[in-house]
């Protein structure tokens, strides 16, 4: 397949049956993309697959579209990665309007599990009969699990080696030898002769009881359009509890404020069916109630994960803030915890900036790399 016919065959894709009606060009060549799809699926496979949910003199019908839905998920499934895959479904609940397809377990059990369904179905949990809440909590659980592997080994790794770096202990005990550093300091007493080092000292990791000085205070907006910020920061929360070397808090909140720090060392399904997703937001009153949980403030990671829609007082939100900062606490404003672009109040947010506040918009994996520079003494 040339490019020329290839660049036409993606167009087609793109605009639709209505593009065969402008240039005969646009027409579907059977053998387009063969190395790329499924023995057995043609191009007109990936059409209908595309046209049910971005074609829109279809979408502009009145049908019921439910018959349907099982053939087309069992479709995309063979036809898209799993990155494509998330994207189609997504688009599709927005613009067939087929949430009610997440009511029917046996529809349910057929779609890809990611973050944006589990906000989804979460949302959706007080419509949910008994049998298809089941059903839910084991589709949030398989994503729950996913995250925890992905990022487990990098939350141990960021956390607890920025607190253990230079922190040496008297308690010489061999569980806790730093070999790394104790090899490192004395490579100097190498004798060739017998292939070893013959340490002249032995570095011990201080007690890890000891790091529970420092606080991680987070602070979760869960407003609609931050839901899927809300599931990612309470999963991460949860993830830092679990270490036993920070004092964790995550509060949650939309005009009223709920701290749900109770539930971290819980089941993390649990703590997600904790999230009210939806509502108005006062900011200004979930900072001042996180302000009444700092102990030692130069020892305390204050996250504020907002798009700054402020439905309160933006003024005492910025004065909160600021006495925050002025009283040496490490504050962040996470504008989402996701990928993407994020919409956000930008005139708000380049007041919260101008306090000298890391705002700005963040993955789970960035926002561990900014904490790790934290927890080892310098500025983000």
């Amino acid at each position: 397949m040339h490019d020329r016919d290839e660049s036409l065959t993606r167009w087609r894709l793109i605009l639709g049956r209505t593009a065969e009606q402008q240039s005969p060009h646009f027409r579907l060549r059977p053998d387009a993309f063969q190395e790329m799809l499924p023995t057995g699926v043609g191009p007109q496979d990936l059409d209908h697959a595309l046209e049910f949910v971005y074609d829109s003199a279809r979408t502009g019908g009145t049908g019921d579209p439910t018959p349907y839905i099982p053939q087309w998920l069992e479709q995309i499934r063979t036809l898209f990665d799993a990155d494509t895959l998330v994207m189609i479904q997504k688009d599709a609940f927005e613009r067939r309007g087929l949430t009610q397809m997440l009511l029917q377990p046996e529809l349910l059990q057929r779609l890809e599990p990611n973050i944006h369904l589990v906000s989804t179905l979460l949302a959706l949990r007080d419509q949910m009969p008994d049998e298809v809440k089941q059903t839910a909590r084991e589709i949030i659980r398989s994503v729950v699990e996913e995250f925890r592997k992905k990022l487990e080994n990098q939350v141990r790794q960021s956390v607890i080696g920025a607190l253990q770096r230079n922190r040496h202990s008297p308690l010489r005990t061999a569980r806790n030898i730093d070999w790394r550093t104790t090899v490192r300091k004395n490579l100097k007493h190498y004798l060739p002769e017998h292939k070893t080092i013959v340490p002249e000292r032995v570095y011990f990791w201080a007690n890890e009881k000891r790091f529970r000085d420092w606080q991680v205070i987070v602070l979760v907006d869960q407003s609609g359009s931050m839901a899927n910020s809300a599931v990612h920061a309470s999963l991460m929360a949860a993830l830092f509890a679990s270490l036993k070397v920070l004092d964790t808090r995550l509060v949650l909140f939309s005009t009223e404020v709920v701290d749900v720090s109770d539930y971290l060392n819980e089941d993390p399904v649990e703590l997600l069916f904790n999230l009210q997703l939806g509502g108005g937001t006062d900011i200004a009153q979930a900072v001042a109630y996180g302000t009444t949980l700092i102990r030692q403030p130069e020892k305390c990671l204050f996250i504020l994960i907002t798009d700054l829609y402020e439905g309160g007082n933006p003024e005492a939100l910025l004065q909160r803030l600021r006495f925050l900062k002025e009283s040496k606490v490490h504050v962040l404003c996470l504008l989402a915890l996701e990928e993407g672009k994020p919409a956000y109040d930008r005139t708000l947010a380049r007041q919260v900036a101008a306090l000298d506040i890391p705002t700005f918009a963040s993955t789970p994996r960035k926002l561990l790399q900014v904490m790790e520079t934290i927890l080892k003494g310098a500025n983000p």
